[in-house]
């Protein structure tokens, strides 16, 4: 009964993740077509695949900029999630070890933050960027500095650092350690997996920025991948669907790569959170 009832779950989730991967499946399959066949595949079908999948990449990155738009969102995910990694970890450090005033208010208004999308400042912060000049002269800066700040990486950093023993925290007294050097030497070594947690979610939520670029960037040269998705599309009126899955193909490969490569790390942090 026992082994049944294991195939019988196995199957449903094979099921299941089959049909979750249907839109994928469906975008290569269209991504190695030309605009002609794109269209003229109705109904949709999954198999036989056609064979310009390759050109498709090709007009990509000769006709489209993909390259530079991808060595941007790389430049700019990475340095936001750098940055969000270390706010994180000072925050969470200053809400644990530290006793100020206010802190808990401050602790709930970081937190009131996740429920606020950034449509909501975009109008503030686009005044903002454009009077310090940074929209012509550093749009790079423009793109990264707004999002340094991190609720998440607060949140987490803090659950995180207020598990740990406070034995440790008076051993490093007791040596002298400061508050940094007990970060740097300390936490950091026991935090790899809250970093690696953070690291995946803050490259993909950077990865797929659409609104604040697209509003803020006028430069092909300088613009993110998500944007240049859309406009592999065609700007003419007429759409390449062929050419548009190519480029969403493309663009959800450094994303899929990042998770592969953390993955561990993500699933021990988010455990670890959870089950302390």
């Amino acid at each position: 009964m026992k082994t049944k009832t294991r195939w019988g779950t196995h199957i449903a989730l094979i099921i299941i993740c089959f049909v979750m991967a249907l839109p994928a499946i469906y975008a290569l399959q269209v991504s190695t077509l030309t605009a002609p066949d794109a269209l003229l595949m109705n109904p949709p079908k999954l198999f036989p695949p056609g064979g310009d999948f390759t050109e498709n990449v090709r007009l990509l990155f000769v006709n489209r900029d993909f390259d530079k738009m991808l060595v941007n969102t790389v430049i700019v995910s990475l340095v936001v999630v750098i940055g969000k990694t270390a706010t994180g970890m000072l925050a969470g450090l200053a809400f644990v070890y530290f006793k100020f005033p206010g802190k808990w208010f401050l602790f709930f208004a970081i937190l009131l933050t996740l429920l606020m999308p950034t449509e909501i400042i975009l109008v503030p912060l686009f005044d903002l960027v454009a009077d310090l000049g940074w929209r012509k002269t550093n749009p790079r800066l423009a793109l990264t500095l707004p999002f340094l700040g991190s609720a998440i990486g607060a949140f987490l950093f803090r659950q995180h650092f207020s598990n740990i023993p406070r034995e440790l925290v008076e051993a490093a007294q007791i040596d002298g350690a400061g508050p940094l050097r007990f970060l740097v030497l300390i936490l950091l070594p026991m935090s790899w997996n809250i970093i690696g947690a953070m690291a995946v979610i803050q490259f993909i939520y950077m990865w797929h920025q659409y609104i604040w670029p697209i509003v803020l960037i006028t430069d092909t040269q300088d613009q993110m991948i998500q944007v240049g998705v859309r406009n592999a599309a065609g700007l003419s009126g007429t759409s390449d669907f062929g050419l548009l899955m190519a480029a969403g193909v493309v663009a959800s490969i450094p994303p899929v790569i990042i998770f592969i490569l953390l993955q561990k790390q993500f699933m021990s942090g988010f455990a670890i959170t959870r089950d302390k």
